[in-house]
């Protein structure tokens, strides 16, 4: 147990807007306890801001995916640098780095420099496509936290100190999944409700919502009293989102959490990442996109990545649960036709939405930012 009287310093590193949510709920975890002796210092978003976090600076506006970042690279070192300095000239006694493992791993390196113990919340998934980084992990990571239940065995295998602690984006659902399981029987196409998900990082949305919007377009066509929404995690999002729409397509735009807007859906296109959890836990039927460069994937991303699936939910499921066209390749065809093919088949829609439910549960029985707020406590000195 911590002590009271002592005053603490934790440094959170932070790149993308769902990691900032984490940790947000984290440092108000903490909070909640009456550890009124900590200080949350780092980097993040407006969400970690608003829990009580001083932030050296900004970082979840402009997450990019890997092949989009060559541009970013020059802000990113300084910004490396920058918390390195911090580091070494600043009493810190904790760091937490959350997620975005291509850029907290030289954050950890830091940490590990400068004497300081470092907690990954969100373990970077090695064992799908950089099992040789395992070394690098273990020399950097003091308590590694697993929100896959699979992936405590496998990086305790290769000798971390690892905790399965849930999935954060699942902590406001409760472990009562099944009040979410929906019925199709009298489910007509025409009528379907659709939710858009591009995703939360512009690259995400510069690869995948226009092809959304005109898959979107062709299904209208096809169901003509069909209704779409848009989610977008933030304003700055949705302001993005709305200077992209193209001429003809019609949506609802809304900022909200993911699991609300899948709830209320029959069906949802949904960007691979952690969002199509969030989607499962509410038993909502989806495809799954993702685009990367033609070139890079078959030169390097077909080699590195080793699992039979690539989504989360249908490596966890080992099966196409959902259909996922991965990359896609700017092709809508193959994803028009799959939507429409399961919209007309009710006792398929039904099927999935329960074994997505069943999928999910196990994530949703812990709650994960107090499951890392008792680690945290555990770390502090």
């Amino acid at each position: 147990m911590i002590k009271k009287q002592k005053p603490y310093r934790i440094f959170i590193s932070v790149a993308e807007p769902s990691a900032d949510a984490h940790c947000a709920g984290l440092i108000a975890a903490l909070s909640k306890r009456g550890y009124d002796n900590i200080e949350f210092v780092g980097v993040g978003g407006p969400k970690m801001a608003e829990a009580g976090c001083k932030l050296l600076q900004t970082t979840t506006g402009r997450a990019v995916m890997i092949y989009k970042a060559f541009s970013h690279i020059a802000r990113y070192y300084n910004l490396i640098r920058r918390i390195t300095r911090y580091l070494k000239s600043n009493k810190v006694d904790l760091v937490i780095v959350c997620d975005s493992p291509s850029f907290n791993f030289h954050i950890a390196k830091a940490a590990k420099k400068a004497g300081v113990k470092t907690l990954f919340y969100v373990a970077p998934q090695l064992w799908a496509w950089a099992g040789w980084r395992i070394k690098k992990l273990r020399k950097c990571c003091d308590k590694l936290c697993c929100i896959l239940p699979f992936e405590k065995e496998w990086f305790s295998r290769r000798g971390l100190d690892v905790a399965f602690v849930g999935n954060p984006l699942l902590d406001n659902l409760g472990p009562d999944l099944a009040r979410f399981r929906k019925e199709y029987v009298n489910f007509e196409p025409e009528n379907a409700r659709f939710a858009l998900m591009p995703g939360s990082r512009a690259a995400e949305i510069e690869s995948l919502w226009r092809p959304m919007q005109q898959i979107a377009l062709r299904l209208k066509q096809k169901y003509p009293d069909s209704t779409f929404t848009t989610v977008a995690v933030d304003t700055e999002r949705k302001q993005l989102l709305q200077a992209s729409q193209i001429p003809g397509f019609e949506c609802k735009y809304t900022i909200s959490l993911v699991s609300e807007t899948a709830a209320a859906v029959d069906f949802a296109i949904v960007a691979s990442g952690s969002a199509t959890l969030q989607v499962a836990a509410v038993g909502c039927p989806m495809v799954i996109m993702y685009q990367s460069s033609r070139i890079l994937w078959y030169l390097v991303g077909s080699w590195l990545v080793k699992t039979k699936y690539l989504s989360l939910v249908d490596i966890l499921a080992g099966k196409e649960l959902v259909p996922e066209f991965m990359p896609y390749f700017s092709s809508i065809e193959p994803v028009i036709e799959s939507i429409e093919r399961l919209l007309e088949d009710k006792e398929q829609l039904t099927r999935t939405s329960n074994e997505l439910i069943s999928l999910a549960e196990p994530f949703a029985e812990k709650k994960a930012c107090e499951k890392v707020a008792d680690m945290v406590v555990q770390m502090l000195p």
